[in-house]
């Protein structure tokens, strides 16, 4: 089946009440967790992106379907939710939304800093807090490298007073790669944020490396490549052998493949539907592919 028909089929069985609430993503039972490496503290091996998808106008419709999102991602499990002030009015949205979310205790906070000097990215911080509306991050990330000799000082002074639990740096696109390698080797960051899918694996050759030797933490972004992965298999089917990763749909394909990586801690795919929420969030539960799987999945993909 594909993506959208399997789930016209799962809200039909929810319906009759032939098929429990929490298998409405998938039929597994446990949820895959992955350590942060400089702590050992596990969380969800998927998260969730904001960019683009939480970057709405104050419209009652478009704010009910983003709670609904973020109460289906809590409610499968999830727990980091990623953003930035880059984002437009999404941290705005979150802060709107959060409140009234139940079965939030799994928040793990991350946003970022995107500005130049040390003055202005502090009030930036700040004001990313009293949007979100949460007492402090648990990771805050120097957002594209913008400033991040400066930034990284303000952030190591922030974790040692307990303001923050964890520092991290990001690029995006596949931009950036042999910047981000020295940063990485000449400071002690916890959580590196950097683009990797089936398609985008450049960072298998060094960044990843770099990440395992350094004990530092990966979030894998644009894990469906902004959408164009759904257009390449426009029309194709799933291998029937998807189903030994416990994959139901494309959505899970991909992200499996993403999260079977052992550098990777957690990917975060966006999206504005509760349908698809509930797809990512079942790539969280079931077997991980190992590396013959994951050659497997990448010949199949070579094919279409």
């Amino acid at each position: 089946m594909q993506r959208r028909q399997f789930f016209v089929l799962l809200s039909a069985l929810a319906a009759t009440g032939l098929l429990p609430s929490y298998a409405r993503s998938a039929p597994y039972s446990k949820l895959i967790r992955k350590p942060i490496p400089s702590t050992q503290t596990l969380i969800p091996a998927i998260g969730m992106g904001t960019w683009l998808t939480f970057d709405i106008a104050d419209d009652e419709h478009a704010l009910a379907i983003r709670k609904n999102i973020l109460q289906e991602f809590f409610d499968l499990g999830g727990g980091l939710i990623d953003s930035s002030p880059m984002y437009g009015n999404a941290e705005q949205v979150l802060g709107f939304c959060l409140p009234e979310i139940k079965n939030k205790k799994t928040l793990f906070a991350a946003t970022k800093v995107w500005m130049r000097g040390q003055w202005l990215g502090k009030k930036q911080m700040l004001q990313s807090q009293a949007l979100w509306r949460v007492p402090s991050f648990n990771l805050m990330q120097i957002h594209n490298m913008l400033d991040w000799q400066v930034h990284y000082e303000t952030l190591l002074e922030m974790k040692q007073a307990g303001a923050i639990d964890y520092i991290g740096i990001t690029t995006s696109h596949g931009r950036r790669h042999e910047a981000l390698e020295q940063a990485l080797l000449k400071q002690s960051f916890d959580f590196v944020q950097l683009t990797y899918n089936v398609v985008d694996r450049e960072v298998e050759q060094s960044l990843l490396p770099i990440a395992k030797e350094r004990n530092i933490a990966v979030i894998a972004n644009r894990p469906f490549q902004g959408g164009d992965l759904f257009n390449r298999v426009a029309g194709k089917k799933l291998p029937t052998w998807a189903n030994e990763v416990d994959c139901v749909n494309w959505a899970q394909f991909f992200l499996k493949f993403i999260i079977s990586h052992p550098q990777i801690t957690c990917a975060i795919p966006a999206t504005s539907q509760v349908a698809h929420m509930r797809e990512n969030m079942g790539a969280c539960y079931g077997r991980l592919a190992d590396e013959s799987m994951r050659s497997k999945m990448l010949d199949y993909l070579r094919t279409l």
